[in-house]
């Protein structure tokens, strides 16, 4: 199928795409991720995709990209990349977790995730995780959301100082990761867990499609 940009730096999407077989170069985009102010969750999550998508998108162009033959990125943020392949789509995402109107992003430090899981124990929250699929030969940017709630369990100083010490609440939108040892902090999950994890596969997959940037699992 068509080569895409990953502009992103996530673990996460990255095992996802290979594990859909998708042929990805990563280019993290490096925005500055402070919510603008005004927007609801949802306008967030969707506005911060986007920028990701066009920023990479503002910083090079298919003859530039065909000129580098990816030389300036690291063999390990390359999949299945080749000269003839040259890219015509850049994804950008964002996930963001909603309590009670308030938006968690990702943790300052380890501190501020202490106070996260605190927050998010025993209750119920809104992930929100937007998708935005740049046409790069169109110039022309597809966005779409997906939300899932997910139910805390109760949590004791003990098992919060446990979850803490793994070092998982690094860079995760709201301290945890669905898809490691945070599951073991989940009570139920309503809507799509992938989602929860930073990338709503079903609906990935639809967008793809609907794109026609074609599937071939």
């Amino acid at each position: 199928m068509d080569q895409i940009i990953l502009a992103s730096a996530s673990p996460r999407r990255q095992d996802f795409f290979r594990l859909m077989k998708i042929p990805f170069i990563c280019i993290p985009s490096l925005i500055d991720e402070t919510p603008k102010p005004g927007l609801t969750p949802k306008q967030i999550a969707e506005d911060l995709a986007i920028q990701k998508a066009l920023a990479v998108a503002e910083n090079i162009t298919q003859k530039e990209f065909s000129q580098r033959q990816c030389s300036p990125y690291p063999p390990c943020l390359r999949e299945n990349s080749s000269e003839e392949n040259s890219p015509k789509w850049i994804f950008g995402a964002d996930t963001i977790v909603v309590l009670e109107g308030k938006i968690f992003g990702k943790p300052e430090n380890k501190a501020d995730a202490y106070q996260m899981l605190k927050q998010l124990a025993s209750k119920k929250h809104e992930v929100i995780t937007a998708m935005a699929l740049h046409n790069m030969l169109e110039n022309k940017t597809d966005c779409r959301s997906v939300s899932a709630e997910v139910e805390f369990a109760p949590l004791t100083e003990k098992e919060i100082k446990w979850y803490l010490d793994t070092g998982e609440w690094e860079g995760a939108a709201g301290a945890y990761r669905l898809q490691e040892l945070g599951a073991c902090l989940i009570k139920s999950i309503k809507g799509s867990p992938s989602a929860v994890a930073g990338l709503p596969l079903h609906d990935f997959y639809i967008m793809l499609r609907e794109n026609g940037c074609y599937f071939e699992a």
